[in-house]
This record gives C-alpha cells, sequence and structure tokens, in this order.
C-alpha cells in the first residue's frame, strides 16, 4: 500500500497507510412506490403507493410492466395506459449495510451513473444531494449520515414535465422544441423538454414512441476511499510515427490528504509487451490533474474496417505506484491512429491515418425505450450487422444517450468509426448561464470517459438545433414572435454553447479528435444543409414526398442523413400485433407508425403506388415495402459513392429501431434484417459498379475504396426478357486506388436499340480478379410497368440452406417465412435467367419448418 506523507506542518510524522479504494454495488433489488406527497397519483393508483419491487438499473414503467401494473407498450396498442407514470412523482429505497471498518474509513461517497432527471438522494432521512440533469454522473460523500448497521436510501424522482410545465405554459413564447405529445399531457406548441437534460427520444419522435422514463437508469454503488482516488482517466496521443508514439496518461486525482505519492502508468500492447513510468508527485487536498508520458516504440495503428487491423493498448493508471494493491487504479483500452477532418473549399470528410476514407454506413438511434436493458450481446448484434453489410461508420444520433462503454469497446474491436453528436435533439436550447454550465459539466464528463477510444472519430454539437434555427418555419416563427432583441439573445446563447461550450470539452479532453458544431453544419462557415459546404440531411425524398430520383439531382459534400420507411418483418410485426387480421390503416399498424402520427403508412402506399406492384395480401405488401426501400436507398448512397471525391460519405437513416415499429431501420427492433440491410453489403462493397439512369441515358461508375490498384472486368448486357442477349459488352480495367471512375455513358438507344422498354433490361456487371462481384440492372421504365415473366424458380434443401434457381429474370428474390423467425445469408437479390444461389438460414426452427414456412417473392405480378 502507498504510505502518504502529510505536508507541510508534519511533514516528518509517520506516515499513515491508506487502504485501497473499494466499491460496493448497489444495483439489484430496490422497491419504489408513488411519493406520497404526490395525493392525486395515489388516490388514482392506489396499489402502486405502496412499496413494490424495483430493478436497479432501470425504470419505474419497467417495474409497472415487470409487475403487471401496466401492459407492455411494445405491445398492442398499450402505449396510452402507460403515459401516468410519467406524470407521476416516484420513491426509490434500498437498505444496505454499512460495518464498523468501512465507517474507519474517510470517505462513502455514493455514486449514481445515472438519475432520470429530477431527483433527491436521501440517506437515512438526510438531504444529500438533489439533480438536474440525467446525463450527468453524480456523487456525494454520504460517510457523515452513515451509521453501522442498517442504512436506508431514498431517491425521490419528480416528473419532469409537472416540474416545468407551471414555468413553460406562463411563457408566451415558449422555446421550439421536437414532438408534441399525443397524449393531452402537454399542450401544443407548449413543450416542456427543450428546458431538460434528459434524453429527447422519451418525449416521442416518429420512430418512437413517448415513455417519459423515471428512475435510477444507470449504476449505483458506494466507493469507500481514504486520502486519495483516480477520479478520471484519459489517454492524450501527443506524436505518432512510425517508429513510435508519445501518449499522455492523464489523470484528475481526488485528494482528501495532502502528500507525496507515486503514480504508475503502464501500457501493454496488442503483442503482450509492458511499458511502465513511476512519477512522484506532491498532491494538494482538492482536485489535481497529473500527466504522465508513455512512448510506444514500433506501434501499430488502429485502422478503419476495411483499411487494416485493430490492435488495441491496455492504459492502467495506479495510485500507489508499484506496490502490489494500489490505492487506486484505472484502465482504459486505446488505439493509435489520426483523424483528419477534410475541410477545403466547402469539402467535408475524414482522413483516418493520412487515407481520405468515404464514410459508408448509417444512424443509431437508441437501442431501446429503456436504455437499462439494453445488454453489449445486443449491441454487438446490431454492430455486426452494420460491419457485415460493409458499412465503415455509424452516427450516433443527439436525441438519445451517450452510449454505455461497452458500444465503443465493440465499435473500437470491428474498426467501426463513430460519429458522437452530443446529446441536441433538435429543440431550441435555453439562453440562460446556468443552462450552459449544466452542459459543461456534462460534456466534461462524457467526452473524459468516451474520448480515448480510437472508433470516435468525431463529436458534433448536436442534431438538426443549427439548421432548425436558421431554416425551419416554426423556428422563423418564433423569431417573429419574440422580436429582434430575444432572438439575438437566444441566437447568441446558442453560438455559445455549440461553437464554445462544446468545442472547448473536445478540445481539453479529446483532443486529437475534430469537433463539428452540429449535423447538419458548416463550422459558422455560411448557410447550412445545402450541397455546397459542410454535411447534409436531405429529406425531400420520403418526408416531402418527391420521387425516389431526386436523390440523383445533385452531389453533396457529405450525406449525414436520408432516409425511408419499409415495414419490418412478418416474424417481427406479429409479435407486436398478434395473430389478428393485419392492415395498414389498423389500429395497431397506426400505432407503431411513429411518421405523422400514425398516418405514415399511406406514404408507404402512395411510393408502392408511384414505383411498384399492387400487393397480393398483407404479407407481400411487407415485402414490397422492404424492396421499395432497399431500392431507394441503394440508389442514393451508389450516387453519392460515384460522386466521389466531391462526395465523401453516405450515412442513412436509419440502422435499428428503439421499438418494434413501421420505421426507416435496415435492422429491426428484433435484430432481424429487412431486404435494406442485405442490398447495403452489395451497394456498401469494397468495389462496386453503379449504373445510374437519367435523361435517357445510363452513366456507368467503377468504385474502389481500396488503397492499392484491383485488377476487374466490367460488362454490360442487354437482355429480353424471355433472356435472349441483344448486346454484350465488356473490357478490362485497373481500379485506381480510393477512387470512383465514369467509364461509360451510354444513351438508351446505344443499350437498348430498338428493343421494348418494358420488355428489356440491361445488365452491368463487375468482375474482379479476386472472385468479387458486383451487379447492377438497369431498366427504362419504373418496375411497376416492368413486363417481368414469371422467374420460374425452384428449390432445393440441403438441411436448413436452400439452393434457388431461376428459369427467367427473378428481381428481387426475398425468402419470406412469415410468423417463423429466420435470417437468410443472402435476400432481395437478383437471379438471371438459369442462375442458382445457396443460401443458408439461421433459426430457432427446424429445417421441416422453415421448408414449410418459405415463400419466395419477386416483382413479377
Amino acid at each position: 500500500m502507498r504510505r502518504w506523507f502529510v505536508l507541510p506542518l508534519i511533514a516528518l510524522a509517520a506516515p499513515a497507510i491508506a487502504s485501497p479504494k473499494t466499491v460496493v454495488p448497489l444495483d439489484g433489488a430496490w422497491q419504489v412506490r408513488i411519493d406520497p406527497t404526490d395525493t392525486a397519483a395515489t388516490a388514482a393508483h392506489k396499489r402502486e403507493a405502496t412499496w413494490l419491487p424495483a430493478a436497479v438499473p432501470g425504470s419505474v414503467q419497467q417495474d409497472l410492466i415487470a409487475a403487471h401494473r401496466v401492459p407492455d407498450p411494445f405491445k398492442g396498442t398499450n402505449e396510452a395506459a402507460i403515459q401516468w407514470a410519467g406524470l407521476t412523482k416516484w420513491q426509490f429505497r434500498r437498505v444496505f449495510d454499512v460495518t464498523p471498518a468501512m465507517m474507519q474509513r474517510n470517505h462513502l461517497d455514493l455514486v449514481f451513473d445515472g438519475l432520470d432527471t429530477f431527483a433527491t438522494v436521501s440517506v437515512n432521512g438526510k438531504v444529500l444531494l438533489t439533480t438536474d440533469n440525467a446525463h450527468r454522473r453524480w456523487r456525494v460523500d454520504a460517510q457523515p449520515v452513515l451509521k453501522v448497521g442498517r442504512n436506508e436510501v431514498l431517491v425521490t424522482i419528480a416528473s419532469p414535465i409537472r416540474t416545468l410545465q407551471p414555468m413553460v405554459l406562463a411563457e408566451k413564447n415558449p422555446l421550439p422544441g421536437e414532438y408534441d405529445s399525443a397524449f393531452g399531457d402537454e399542450p401544443k406548441g407548449k413543450q416542456t423538454s427543450p428546458y431538460i437534460r434528459k434524453p429527447k427520444y422519451n418525449y416521442g419522435w416518429d420512430w418512437g414512441p413517448r415513455i417519459v422514463n423515471t428512475g435510477i437508469w444507470r449504476p449505483v454503488r458506494l466507493e469507500i476511499w481514504d486520502d486519495a482516488r483516480i477520479d478520471t482517466l484519459r489517454v492524450d496521443q501527443e506524436a505518432l510515427t512510425p517508429t513510435e508514439a508519445r501518449l499522455s496518461a492523464k489523470l484528475d486525482i481526488a485528494v482528501e490528504t495532502p502528500g507525496v505519492a507515486t503514480i504508475r502508468a503502464a501500457v501493454t500492447g496488442p503483442d503482450g509487451k509492458t511499458v511502465s513510468v513511476d512519477r512522484t508527485v506532491t498532491l494538494v487536498k482538492g482536485n489535481n490533474a497529473v500527466s504522465i508520458p508513455l512512448a510506444i516504440a514500433d506501434p501499430k495503428r488502429w485502422q478503419p474496417v476495411g483499411y487494416g487491423a485493430q490492435p488495441l493498448y491496455t492504459v492502467t493508471a495506479s495510485l500507489g505506484g508499484a506496490e502490489p494493491t494500489p490505492e487506486d487504479s484505472v484502465t482504459k483500452r486505446v488505439g493509435l491512429r489520426t483523424v483528419e477532418l477534410i475541410r477545403k473549399d466547402g469539402s467535408f470528410g475524414f482522413k483516418v491515418n493520412g487515407t481520405p476514407i468515404f464514410a459508408k454506413g448509417a444512424n443509431i438511434i437508441p437501442f431501446d425505450s429503456f436504455p437499462a436493458r439494453v445488454t453489449p450481446a445486443y449491441m454487438e448484434t446490431i454492430l455486426k450487422g452494420a460491419r457485415d453489410a460493409n458499412m465503415n461508420m455509424v452516427r450516433i444520433w443527439g436525441g438519445g444517450t451517450y452510449l454505455d462503454d461497452a458500444f465503443y469497446d465493440i465499435a473500437d474491436r470491428m474498426g467501426l468509426m463513430v460519429w458522437q453528436d452530443f446529446m441536441f435533439g433538435g429543440s431550441v436550447t435555453p439562453p440562460d448561464a446556468a443552462f450552459r454550465e449544466n452542459v459543461r459539466i456534462e460534456a466534461e464528463e462524457q467526452v473524459a470517459r468516451i474520448g480515448s477510444h480510437p472508433s470516435v472519430v468525431l463529436w458534433a454539437g448536436g442534431n438538426e438545433v443549427l439548421s432548425g434555427w436558421e431554416n425551419w418555419s416554426d423556428r422563423k416563427a418564433f423569431k417573429k414572435a419574440v422580436g429582434a432583441d430575444e432572438q439575438e439573445r437566444i441566437g447568441a446563447g446558442m453560438a455559445v454553447l455549440f461553437d464554445r461550450v462544446l468545442r472547448e470539452a473536445v478540445t481539453r479532453n479529446a483532443p486529437g479528435t475534430p469537433y463539428w458544431p452540429g449535423s447538419p453544419s458548416t463550422n459558422y462557415e455560411g448557410p447550412v444543409d445545402t450541397d455546397k459546404d459542410g454535411d447534409r440531411h436531405f429529406w425531400d425524398v420520403w418526408s416531402g414526398s418527391k420521387p425516389v430520383e431526386n436523390y440523383l439531382d445533385s452531389c453533396p459534400r457529405f450525406m449525414s442523413e436520408y432516409g425511408f420507411q419499409s415495414m419490418p418483418d412478418l416474424s417481427t410485426i406479429r409479435e407486436f400485433a398478434g395473430k389478428g387480421t393485419l392492415a395498414t390503416d389498423s389500429p395497431v399498424m397506426k400505432a407503431h407508425q411513429k411518421f405523422l402520427a400514425g398516418e405514415g403508412n399511406e406514404r408507404l402506399m402512395m411510393y408502392l403506388r408511384d414505383r411498384l406492384r399492387p400487393a397480393r395480401d398483407f404479407a407481400d405488401l411487407v415485402y414490397l415495402t422492404q424492396v421499395n426501400q432497399a431500392e431507394a436507398i441503394r440508389i442514393a448512397a451508389s450516387h453519392h459513392r460515384a460522386c466521389r471525391p466531391v462526395t465523401m460519405g453516405s450515412l442513412y437513416w436509419q440502422l435499428n429501431d428503439v421499438w418494434p415499429s413501421i420505421s426507416w431501420a435496415s435492422i429491426d427492433h428484433a435484430g432481424r434484417w429487412k431486404l435494406l440491410n442485405y442490398a447495403a453489403r452489395r451497394f456498401f462493397a469494397p468495389q462496386a459498379i453503379v449504373a445510374e439512369r437519367k435523361g435517357g441515358a445510363t452513366r456507368i461508375s467503377l468504385i474502389s475504396d481500396a488503397t492499392t490498384l484491383v485488377d476487374s472486368r466490367w460488362r454490360v448486357r442487354t437482355m429480353t426478357m424471355d433472356g435472349k442477349v441483344l448486346k454484350d459488352t465488356t473490357a478490362a480495367l485497373m481500379l485506381e486506388p480510393l477512387s470512383s471512375r465514369l467509364v461509360a455513358t451510354l444513351s438508351d438507344d446505344a443499350l437498348f436499340g430498338a428493343a421494348a422498354p418494358t420488355g428489356s433490361y440491361a445488365v452491368a456487371d463487375l468482375q474482379l480478379d479476386n472472385g468479387g462481384t458486383s451487379r447492377a440492372i438497369i431498366e427504362r421504365a419504373l418496375p411497376k410497368d416492368m413486363a417481368y415473366p414469371d422467374p420460374g424458380l425452384s428449390v432445393r434443401w440441403t438441411g436448413t440452406d436452400v439452393k434457388i434457381t431461376a428459369a427467367n429474370l427473378a428481381r428481387a428474390v426475398m425468402l419470406d417465412f412469415g410468423a417463423v423467425a429466420a435470417q437468410p445469408s443472402d435476400d432481395g437479390f437478383d437471379l438471371l435467367p438459369g442462375e442458382s444461389v445457396t443460401i443458408h438460414v439461421v433459426s430457432d426452427a427446424s429445417a421441416a419448418t422453415l421448408r414449410k414456412a418459405l415463400t419466395l417473392r419477386t416483382l413479377a405480378r
């Protein structure tokens, strides 16, 4: 154990011996009830006014579901039945024992990693802490009120809506927010969410339910220590060359007893070799910042997936040097890499380790309405779905939560770059200094916690706050209503928050990672959300009802949001809708469609009428919506890649779901891939062929993300529906590194000649010497007008493998297993006449059940 020498008056006194820090988890079984002071709620819900079991981490909503006091809001039309819980004041309690030895220690800190949101913490009847931010860690020394034996901690959490509503209703012009409540608890345009540091999606979004969570939503513990503890450790990369990496282990150390201490920092490489440095420092009472340099010879760089390996280094800082049991120690895993934000004449992109990388990926929303039940295994399933679809980047959208460390650990291992928003979801922020100071502490904590992960390549101020203030009609009306002076005050407050407070948090705590004021943004260098500069959110297609072909009209610098909806698999629908008759306008289907407050299914139908054939039944309708989604995003993403180097990123909306729903996700809440995720694996392939038809001509482009030359051969065939080849052109080409190359522009006359527009098509293939392939189908008419033949599909099963053979053209083949949950190894693919493919099916169901359940669907009528 390290020995402390108290300074300066008794520096010659005998040293005191400090024991190691001890952590006592207080997670697990708690109790919850309605706060007795909430008399209206106790009268309306008498059973919930008495103590019932609660789980921590968690929320009262989860506890009520577990106790069968409310129905599961994810099923049927049950969302309304849980709304009262978010309008109620609750108490959580737990009893724990304190030993005489514990009471001999200098500090017994009660630490909450997440309280939601307006909480009062009492121990043995004494109030110790009040909170006002769900995104912060809260710590208080409970020793003065603790006693040997039985102790009780009581956490009282007020309804955020009830707490803020009197102030909001008194405002003549409340701050513009996000989505109005569908349940009457807040008047239209009078939202409380802009004024609170709480996950915005709790209040409902156009892809998720309104569940205003209340609870202790992250772990809670008792930290027991004496003279000092390590509050935070971050690892800054100060220099990186082929021969050496210079790191700095930055520690914030909380000190009770001043003195001289030895601090050891050690780094262990992927080869198992360890380098350590001891430093003797004089610590003063309070917070101490200590920096220890570390040098790594022959460093191994962390690379994004597709560009190399992901070696990781383990850095451990110990308070007490080399002694067997240090007083405190903290460990982090880091990767060595450089990141540069490409900014020249409006450009926007990422250069990692000197390589300009086209960002391919999707946006991530919260994994569940109840974050405490999201496991590392579930997050890994979703991220694996992104990596396996050839994505190299995900964007953490700003209306949710800062994710657990496990998420970033997984991204580090997989080589997925992470665009990390701060948690601002779109509402205008309060202009007062107290709000900004609250956010400053939050930002400092979260960047220090997350910022050392090599996967995090960008911190962004938030989602659509700046662009909304500049461009949205309700914001323009608000600015007009409040007048020039108040408009200036609010605008200046946002500028200070996003251009200074958050930027400085990143600069101090993650100096090797770029900062961007928001998404979309131009870094305060010009108008936002344009093709000319910065990143874009493009919603003319879908939200604006414009044709899918509008994606081809321009080349943005970086497309960070665009999307198109579909239904999830029928097996997922059955899980939330039950066994009854299904229809797009049924109450349950509208309840699980949040776009346009439940009316978004008509938008699905509009685009189906515009582009595809009529559905034969509901299961076929599910298939067609997924085809439409996959085709729309394929057109957009392929175009973005063909626009390289003007465009350097394409992140579609969205990768995952927060609940089982009809949404923009490519992987549904059950973890099942929609056809879009399979399509992404093809259109995000490292080498791809892109065929873009516009204005009576087709542009053929070849894409390569490789850093070296790639041998290839491309081919274009024109065919009739009966399989006759009218034209066949082929050429060899060396694909240049990190490139998009236009290799041909073919007029319809040159490509199709006199063939009937609805009875012919062209096939563009890219064949690589390493065996890889890419294909694009070229059609002059929309699928609804094409004279597709009966594909003549045949199947042959071998266990859970199925070989599918097409006699004629088969467009967008889907393996539909109905209510049986199954994931094929490929889906939504095209087969030319005579082609076969063998698909492996993963399912808990037996091979016999899969054979019986399978329906093959195509675009043929």
